[in-house]
């Protein structure tokens, strides 16, 4: 159980759910076509956690559909009141990746900028566009914002993944593809992809998220050392996550054969490996998986 209650919590966080299409009262979460199936659910929500888009492959189960339209009025973005526990627990862990990251960055002689974010519900506008629920968490490079739909935590445990601390791990990952981000790792990865195949754009994907695994794994590090806030199994819970949303076990579960060049993030044992190289460093440095990659200890 992580020890998360009576800490501080975050001033970056935007609370607008209940704004815009949230605001009928509908159920907050995932929301999917009534004809997919429960291991269809599970695999979407798969690709959710994994930080990509379920649209290509609810695009196989339900045929080409039109994009949903965004909203005429898009909801205010307002300082959020945590008066419900989900909202605090939040809160309170984007509290601890600030620490950490501003620590980690002020020994490297920099300055951390914290990213906002945003708690929304059934859809979103971001400066990455229109999005609903169903996209998942993730972090958009154009505002330096985190999106989370808290109905997706409900989600997790089809997947094996259970527990707070797997629910903290979503945030960390996100938060670490802001220190990409501030890192200019996402340019170069744009750069790089531009110039590349298909198969090679797909390995080049995998390296950054295995990074941003392995930066969750530096924050949780630093969270359990210096500020107590892991307990007995939290870890693992941890391992346990990462171990369940792996391409290669998300392919499975769809019935396919395994096809490691159309992995986007990481085979179970590559996200696996990275988390606990972040958990045990502590380090930044290492969690270079481009380098590792380039001498094939990836």
């Amino acid at each position: 159980m992580v020890q998360w209650r009576g800490r501080r919590q975050s001033s970056n966080v935007e609370d607008v759910r209940g704004s815009g299409r949230g605001r009928n009262g509908a159920r907050r979460g995932v929301r999917l076509p009534g004809k997919i199936s429960g291991i269809g659910i599970v695999i979407i929500v798969g690709i959710i956690l994994l930080g990509g888009d379920p649209s290509q492959f609810l695009g196989l189960l339900l045929g080409s559909q039109q994009p949903a339209s965004p909203p005429q009025t898009q909801p205010s973005q307002t300082p959020a009141a945590m008066d419900d526990e989900a909202g605090q627990f939040v809160s309170v862990i984007l509290a601890d990746t600030e620490e950490t990251w501003r620590a980690l960055f002020a020994d490297a002689g920099r300055n951390y900028i914290e990213p906002r974010l945003v708690l929304f519900s059934e859809s979103v506008q971001s400066a990455c566009g229109y999005s609903t629920a169903a996209t998942g968490p993730f972090y958009c490079p154009g505002d330096q914002k985190v999106y989370l739909d808290l109905g997706f935590f409900r989600e997790l445990t089809a997947l094996g993944a259970s527990g707070d601390f797997a629910q903290a791990y979503v945030i960390g990952h996100e938060v670490a593809h802001h220190v990409q981000n501030l890192n200019g790792q996402f340019d170069t990865l744009r750069r790089a992809q531009g110039r590349a195949s298909r198969e090679q754009a797909n390995a080049l994907q995998v390296l950054i998220e295995l990074q941003a695994d392995c930066y969750a794994g530096v924050w949780a590090h630093h969270a359990e050392r210096q500020r107590d806030l892991l307990e007995s199994g939290d870890v693992e819970e941890g391992l346990q996550a990462a171990a369940s949303i792996g391409d290669d076990r998300l392919q499975q579960r769809a019935g396919r054969q395994v096809q490691p060049e159309s992995f986007t993030h990481g085979s179970s044992a590559q996200r696996v490996k990275w988390f606990k190289r972040g958990l045990q460093s502590g380090n930044m440095d290492a969690c270079d998986t481009f380098a590792a990659a380039q001498t094939g200890r990836n």
